[in-house]
C-alpha cells in the first residue's frame, strides 16, 4: 500500500469518527472557532424528524462574497445535515469566534459546483490534491473536473445588525 493510499484511508477514516468530528463542536459553542482558521465553520441545523438542532463543523469551499459561504458534502446527499438542510434551509452559522448569525442554505446546481471546485483547486491546489483522494474515498467515486458528485451548498449569511 502506498503511503497515499494509506493516509487517504486514515483521512476516511478519521471523517467517519464520530466523536473526533463532534469535538470541535464545542469550541464553536464555547466561541473559540477562530482557532480553526477562516477555511472552517459550524452550521447548526434543524433535524427533520426530531426537530432538535443540530451541529456539524464543515470546511469552507468558497466565499463568493462577505454574506456567501460556500461547503460541500462529503459523504454526498445521504449526509444528515445535508438531508436535514433540504427540509429545512433555515440555519445558523458559526464563523470564527464570533456569535452565531442566521442563514438560508441553497443546494448548488450542477454548474455552480463544478465552478465552486474549479475555484478551489486553483486557489487551495496542494489541500486539494489531498482532500480529492479523502472525498472520492467517502463518497465512492472519483471526483472529476465537470459533474463532480459532490453535493455543495450556498449559504446566504444575514448580515449583521
Amino acid at each position: 500500500m502506498s503511503m497515499t493510499t494509506a493516509l487517504t484511508n486514515t483521512g476516511a477514516r478519521l471523517l467517519r469518527n464520530r466523536r473526533l468530528v463532534r469535538a470541535p463542536i464545542w469550541l464553536y459553542r464555547m466561541r473559540a472557532g477562530a482557532l480553526f482558521g477562516p477555511r472552517m465553520m459550524m452550521l447548526e441545523h434543524i433535524g427533520r424528524t426530531s426537530g432538535a438542532r443540530r451541529y456539524v463543523v464543515l470546511e469552507v469551499v468558497g466565499r463568493p462574497n462577505p454574506h456567501t459561504v460556500v461547503v460541500a458534502s462529503g459523504f454526498g446527499a445521504k449526509a444528515q445535515w445535508f438531508r436535514n438542510i433540504a427540509v429545512n434551509p433555515q440555519v445558523r452559522v458559526w464563523l470564527g469566534s464570533h456569535r452565531p448569525v442566521a442563514a438560508t442554505a441553497h443546494v448548488l446546481d450542477q454548474q455552480a459546483v463544478d465552478q465552486a471546485l474549479a475555484d478551489y483547486r486553483t486557489e487551495h491546489p496542494k489541500t486539494w490534491e489531498q482532500f480529492k483522494l479523502v472525498l472520492e474515498e467517502t463518497l465512492g467515486q472519483p471526483i472529476t473536473d465537470t459533474d463532480a458528485p459532490l453535493p455543495m451548498v450556498e449559504l446566504r449569511v444575514q448580515p449583521r445588525p
